[in-house]
């Protein structure tokens, strides 16, 4: 049971997004995606979230091909979280998270799906929020409810559904710190209770901290990728962000110079 990413490729007006990337989640990890603006992450989090095609290469997810998959197989296995979504109508927080949940079975009702929705209020800190129209809400706010969303969406009967993974670009995007910092525990806790996850961020290293393997990419390329200890050398980092950067050999800590 995994996500297989197999030699996938990108050409968007014959311009090379990404070049023959393979790469693999297994449920129960925590994967990490660094790079530099224009490196590629975003396409390659849509290919697997089954967005966009990939020009070559082929996604299988718990060995089916993603394609072979209907949208609302999908739905169930996988929760994605994209980085611009934009809400023209005045719903509710409620309402916003709600929208998460992928009706499965008749017998589902609204207090199902009502304690879920407060359960998942609760652990992303935003319970004081849910009667608040989400378009009031600030950036930060706005992410958090979002990232709520994601997580209903694969809180289902999970002996029925199987493995299940999150896919989250950039999720800690205009948050503070402190929830910056919650929000990645809280993946890492889920990543704990079986669930795989996909993350892209910048913060090289909270990457370095939480992740299980981190995948950096550069120029459409897989520079590395591998467990933080085998990924994070002063030399590579260096070379990629263009940054003179130094790399404690034992707690793995980037310092910045």
């Amino acid at each position: 049971m995994s996500i297989d990413v197999n030699s996938v490729s990108l050409c968007i007006e014959d311009v090379e997004i990404l070049k023959n990337i393979t790469l693999k989640i297994n449920p129960g990890e925590l994967v990490t995606i660094l790079g530099p603006n224009g490196s590629g992450k975003s396409s390659l989090l849509k290919i697997i979230s089954g967005d966009m095609m990939p020009s070559k290469g082929t996604i299988f997810m718990d060995s089916t091909p993603l394609n072979k998959i209907d949208v609302k197989k999908q739905a169930l296995k996988r929760g994605v979280m994209s980085q611009s979504q934009e809400i023209l109508y005045d719903y509710t927080v409620r309402e916003i998270i709600e929208m998460g949940w992928v009706y499965e079975e008749i017998l589902e009702n609204d207090i199902v799906i009502k304690n879920k929705c407060i359960k998942v209020a609760h652990e992303c800190h935003i319970i004081d929020l849910l009667n608040r129209t989400f378009n009031t809400l600030s950036g930060g706010e706005q992410r958090r409810v979002h990232f709520a969303r994601t997580l209903l969406q694969i809180n289902h009967n999970y002996d029925k559904v199987g493995s299940r993974y999150m896919l989250l670009d950039e999720p800690t995007a205009n948050l503070d710190l402190s929830y910056e910092l919650k929000l990645i525990e809280l993946l890492k806790a889920k990543s704990q209770e079986g669930i795989g996850i996909l993350l892209i961020i910048h913060d090289l290293n909270l990457a370095r901290k939480f992740s299980n393997k981190i995948a950096i990419l550069n120029n459409g390329c897989l520079c590395a990728f591998g467990a933080p200890s085998d990924v994070f050398k002063s030399e590579l980092l260096t070379e990629i962000f263009n940054l003179p950067m130094q790399v404690d050999p034992e707690t793995l800590q980037v310092s910045y110079y």
